[in-house]
């Protein structure tokens, strides 16, 4: 897809949150999780013990990881020759030689990254995607890294790439991509695969298993507790943008604003200030308007940047902005 140009403008050296736009009123965070909701410990004469264990266990919940880095695998032989879906399966398709440069590189990008943290007992822990490609992308992302900074890895079936079909008919799947872009990215299903709503359903699964994994602690080692965990997950041009819709919530208009990212390239969710995880902590408002994000997607960026877990948006743009009967009225919902 064309990448995005941006120009700013005067108003763009404002905080998101203090611009103007059609139909949105200013962000009103709530201050703590026990303003946002309150739940009545009894029910009548019932009382419920079990809330007091769940309260407990909370505050020694282990710390939550300081980012999730999304990595995009490297240049694949089906990137530079579309032909080789006719003769290899798609989760043999290994990379290119550039592809594996890409990839070593990309993994000291990210530990350059991580070292600017200065703290000394970081680690990573991988989820990859099966895929032979993905495989030797963690290979040589890997390289960057010492055994005694590895936590652990898990293949992960449910965050490989969609599924086009068995050996692709190449002028049949140029047809097929034509249908996609009149039909829609996110439905249009290819006839012997998946369409981008498959791949959400199966991706959602996922982010149920990170989500415990991240509230258990999995992937620390035994008897460590360290804040500055980076979780790195290895997968696909379509895989990586369909989670950070399932994510954030994005809209199936605002998932088909997007545009791809590059190979070996990453985006990164980092924790912000109140415990959430924002884009907007490592990457600027420009490098996310190319990728595709609009004005309400920045908005809730930045909303993230200093929310807490628990805590509720209840002046969403997209509420705001998709009903048209209403002006200044109070919108409140759950973001």
């Amino acid at each position: 897809m064309a990448t995005l140009t941006f120009t700013p403008s005067p108003a763009s050296y404002l905080p998101l949150s203090q611009r103007k736009i059609a139909g949105l009123s200013p962000i009103q965070c709530l201050g703590t999780p026990k303003e946002a909701i309150r739940i009545p410990s009894s029910n009548g004469k019932a009382m419920f013990p079990e809330k007091g264990l769940l309260a407990r266990a909370e505050t020694s919940s282990p710390p939550t990881p300081r980012r999730i880095i999304l990595v995009r695998h490297g240049q694949s032989e089906g990137n530079v020759d579309e032909s080789a879906y006719t003769r290899v399966a798609d989760p043999k398709i290994s990379l290119t030689e550039k592809g594996k440069a890409e990839a070593e590189e990309c993994g000291w990008r990210i530990r350059e990254m991580i070292e600017k943290d200065g703290a000394d007992d970081w680690k990573v822990y991988f989820y990859v995607s099966p895929y032979k490609r993905t495989l030797e992308t963690l290979q040589h992302l890997g390289r960057a890294f010492e055994r005694s900074r590895i936590a652990g890895m898990r293949e992960e079936p449910r965050i490989r790439e969609q599924d086009f079909g068995n050996f692709q008919d190449r002028e049949k799947m140029r047809v097929d991509k034509a249908l996609r872009l009149r039909y829609g990215r996110f439905f249009y299903r290819f006839p012997e695969g998946e369409s981008a709503a498959d791949v959400y359903d199966r991706i959602t699964g996922f982010r149920e298993t990170l989500r415990a994994d991240i509230d258990i602690g999995r992937f620390q080692p035994p008897g460590e507790r360290s804040p500055n965990m980076n979780l790195i997950i290895v997968s696909h041009g379509l895989a990586l943008p369909v989670f950070l819709m399932r994510w954030y919530k994005w809209t199936v208009e605002q998932f088909e604003r997007l545009n791809n990212m590059g190979n070996g390239n990453i985006i990164v969710m980092e924790k912000g200030y109140g415990g959430r995880y924002s884009l907007l902590m490592h990457h600027t408002e420009e490098e996310l308007r190319e990728f595709g994000l609009t004005d309400e997607m920045l908005i809730n960026q930045e909303w993230q940047n200093t929310a807490r877990p628990g805590e509720l948006n209840y002046d969403c743009p997209v509420v705001n902005s998709f009903f048209t009967h209403f002006e200044d009225e109070g919108c409140r919902t759950l973001y």
